[in-house]
C-alpha cells in the first residue's frame, strides 16, 4: 500500500502540473497567440508604430513549417466614458482573418464581430468585467474617447460579451473592426500593428521564434507570448519545481516502508536462514530469495498505484470531480493529462531504485550466525 500510494501521488502531481501548465498556456496564447510580429521600435505603451503588411513573411506562415494560422492585429488606448464612470482600455482591431474559435465558446451574451470588408463596422466586443463595471449590455451605444491631436471620440455597438477568465486581459481588452484603427491613426490599409502567429506545439515555441526570424526584415521584432507575460510563465515554471519536491518525499515513502518491511521479513525468518546456512546455501541465493519477495511487493504496489492514479485521473476528467475558481486559477476544475512516457517513467525508476536500496537491508542476511538463529529458535 506504501508503494501504491507513492506511485499514484507521483503520476498525479505529473499529470495535474503538465494539465495545469498545458490549459493556462493554450488559454492564453488562444487569446493573444503564441508569437507577435511587430515594428523592431516598439516601446512598451500602447501607441504603437506600425509595421507594412510583407509578402515573403505571409508567404512563408501560409506554407506552414509548423505554422498553423497567422492574422493581423492594430491596437490603440481609449477611454470608455459614461455618465457616471470611466474606464481605460486598449482596442484590439481585427478583420475577418482573425480565428474566433476559442472567443465563440466564451461568449456569455451576443456574438462575435461580422466584418465587411466594403464598409467599416461599428461592432464592439467587450469582456463580462467591463461591461458589469460600466452597465453594459449586447445593443448598447458606447463612446470611446482617444486623447491625441487633435482628440477624438468613437460611437460602438455592443455585439458581443465574453468571459475568459484571463484577469487583468479581459479588463483591458475589446476587439473592434481593425479599419477602426487604422483610420484613427491615419495609417493606410497595408499598414497595422502586428502579426499574431499560432504554432502546433508551445514545446516548439523557441526554434519557431527562429525560424520565423530567418524570413522578417529587421524592421520586425519577434516576441513569444512567455516574454509578454513572464511573471505568469515563470509562475508556471515553478509548478516543476513542487512536482519534483512531491516526486522526491513519496520516493523516500516507498523506499523507507520497503526496506523496513524487508528488514521485518529477514527477522521473522532468522531461524530459517540460519538452516538454510547449515544446510550450505550461500548468502547471495538466501538474499535472492529475500530480493525476490521485495521485487514482487513492488510490482503490485506499482500496478496497484497505476491503477489508481488512472481511474482518479480519468474520473477527474470526466466528470470535473475537483473545481477551482476560474477568477484565481484560470481554470474551472482541476486539468489532467497523463502521457504514457510518465508510467514508464515513474515505474521503471521505483522499481529499479527500490531494488537497488534493498540491497543494503538484504545484507543482514549475511550478519545472521546459524548456530545463534537455530538455538534461539
Amino acid at each position: 500500500m506504501a508503494v501504491a500510494i507513492s506511485v499514484t501521488v507521483m503520476l498525479l502531481a505529473i499529470a495535474i502540473s503538465r494539465g495545469y501548465k498545458q490549459q493556462v498556456s493554450q488559454k492564453l496564447s488562444s487569446f493573444q497567440s503564441h508569437i507577435l510580429v511587430n515594428n523592431l521600435d516598439q516601446n512598451q505603451s500602447y501607441q504603437s508604430l506600425p509595421i507594412e503588411g510583407n509578402a515573403d513573411v505571409e508567404q512563408f506562415l501560409n506554407a506552414k513549417n509548423g505554422f498553423t494560422h497567422f492574422q493581423k492585429y492594430a491596437i490603440k488606448a481609449g477611454i470608455i466614458k459614461t455618465e457616471n464612470d470611466f474606464q481605460g482600455i486598449v482596442l484590439k482591431g481585427v478583420d475577418s482573418q482573425f480565428d474566433f474559435t476559442y472567443l465563440k465558446n466564451c461568449i456569455m451574451a451576443g456574438n462575435v464581430p461580422a466584418f465587411d470588408s466594403a464598409k467599416i463596422s461599428n461592432e464592439l466586443l467587450i469582456s463580462s468585467s467591463l461591461a458589469q463595471k460600466l452597465g453594459f449590455k449586447v445593443g448598447d451605444g458606447v463612446f470611446v474617447y482617444f486623447i491625441q491631436e487633435p482628440p477624438r471620440v468613437r460611437k460602438f455597438k455592443v455585439c458581443g460579451i465574453f468571459d475568459t477568465n484571463l484577469g487583468e486581459l479581459d479588463d483591458l481588452y475589446a476587439l473592434v473592426d481593425m479599419k477602426q484603427i487604422q483610420k484613427l491613426n491615419g495609417w493606410p490599409t497595408n499598414f497595422f500593428t502586428g502579426y499574431e502567429v499560432f504554432i502546433n506545439s508551445f514545446d516548439s515555441l523557441e526554434a519557431k521564434v527562429d525560424l520565423l526570424a530567418t524570413v522578417t526584415p529587421y524592421t520586425m521584432g519577434i516576441t513569444p507570448i512567455n516574454l509578454i507575460y513572464p511573471e505568469l510563465f515563470n509562475w508556471l515554471n515553478m509548478l516543476d519545481v513542487n512536482v519534483l519536491i512531491i516526486l522526491i518525499l513519496m520516493a523516500a515513502v516507498a523506499i523507507i516502508n520497503m526496506v523496513t518491511a524487508l528488514l521485518i521479513l529477514i527477522v521473522e525468518r532468522s531461524n530459517m536462514i540460519g538452516m538454510l546456512k547449515a544446510l550450505g546455501m550461500k548468502n547471495r541465493s538466501i538474499m535472492k530469495i529475500f530480493l525476490n519477495l521485495a521485487a514482487f511487493i513492488v510490482f503490485r504496489g506499482l500496478l496497484l498505484g497505476n491503477v489508481l492514479a488512472f481511474g482518479i485521473g480519468f474520473l477527474q476528467q470526466q466528470f470535473h470531480l475537483v473545481k477551482l475558481s476560474e477568477k484565481d486559477y484560470y481554470v474551472s476544475s482541476v486539468p489532467v493529462n497523463f502521457q504514457p512516457f510518465d508510467f514508464v517513467l515513474v515505474n521503471g525508476a521505483c522499481f529499479a531504485i527500490c531494488l537497488i536500496l534493498l540491497l543494503l537491508p538484504a545484507n543482514a542476511v549475511s550478519k545472521i550466525s546459524p548456530v545463534k538463529s537455530i538455538r534461539f529458535d
